[in-house]
């Protein structure tokens, strides 16, 4: 390498780490979350987001292929996490990051996916919505939200050994966590509360209700037209009968939490 070459390399490095050095670290945000109140994500078909799907791509000199067809994928490996360093950031697929969903970010999986989470050391196991890509780290396989984390059990030592597996929203994967009850065949029963174009307001009134009721709560996110809809939901629930006993028990607190009204749904 000639002198010059050497000296413009010695002055990239240090620029580097000088970035690198000024940049925050990641870490679980302040405030306490029940983990234990946050719903997994529900599967459901959901067209390829048009961002974050090209066919191949390169980062840190590395070319990753993104599967065109990701059912039956299986694999195993170490699972991390990522905070409030990327928190309201832009992902993969054009949403914002949010650390209190069950989200995860995957190299070469569709977006968005299914993924079904196991913790091998502990057999814990959780469902996440694939909308990101990552984790570039050598010998990690998929890198999770930060309440994804805590609910598996890997939050405070940052990885952990994991076997992941895609669901198929159209088949009948067995779920995870409390098992959804069908309410007269006709589907699963919710109390929604809350209806918001702006993910943060969404995520705002999930942190409110986990404090509020023990049951799970979840935000489903549906397209209309150009943009996203992120409902915020209670459930599933067993009866209309429960639906109607949780609403009357929240309402005198509808203005403190934000709640302007709330009504079945049923999918």
């Amino acid at each position: 390498m000639s002198p010059r070459k050497r000296l413009l390399a010695m002055l990239s490095a240090l620029l580097l780490g000088g970035c690198g050095s000024f940049e925050p670290q990641d870490s679980a945000p302040d405030q306490h979350v029940d983990h234990t109140r946050v719903a997994d994500a529900v599967p459901r078909a959901e067209p390829h987001s048009k961002y974050g799907n090209p066919k191949n791509y390169e980062v840190q000199g590395k070319r990753y292929t993104i599967l065109e067809n990701a059912t039956g994928f299986r694999q195993r490996g170490v699972a991390s996490w990522y905070g409030t360093k990327f928190h309201g950031r832009r992902t993969s697929s054009g949403e914002a990051y949010d650390m209190y969903a069950m989200t995860a970010a995957h190299k070469t999986l569709p977006l968005p996916s299914y993924v079904r989470v196991t913790h091998l050391d502990t057999g814990r196991k959780i469902v996440v919505r694939v909308n990101d890509r990552g984790p570039f780290a050598e010998g990690r396989i998929i890198d999770l939200s930060y309440v994804a984390a805590k609910k598996l059990g890997i939050d405070r030592q940052g990885t952990g050994r994991v076997a992941i597996e895609v669901i198929d929203p159209r088949g009948k994967a067995r779920a995870i966590g409390p098992s959804p009850r069908p309410a007269s065949g006709q589907g699963q029963l919710y109390l929604q509360v809350g209806a918001f174009t702006d993910h943060q307001n969404a995520t705002q009134l999930l942190s409110r209700l986990v404090d509020a009721t023990s049951e799970n709560v979840l935000i489903n996110r549906k397209t209309a037209g150009n943009r996203n809809v992120y409902r915020v939901r209670i459930g599933p629930l067993a009866s209309e009968a429960q639906v109607e006993q949780l609403r009357g028990a929240l309402r005198p607190r509808f203005n403190t939490l934000g709640i302007g009204e709330a009504h079945i749904v049923v999918e």
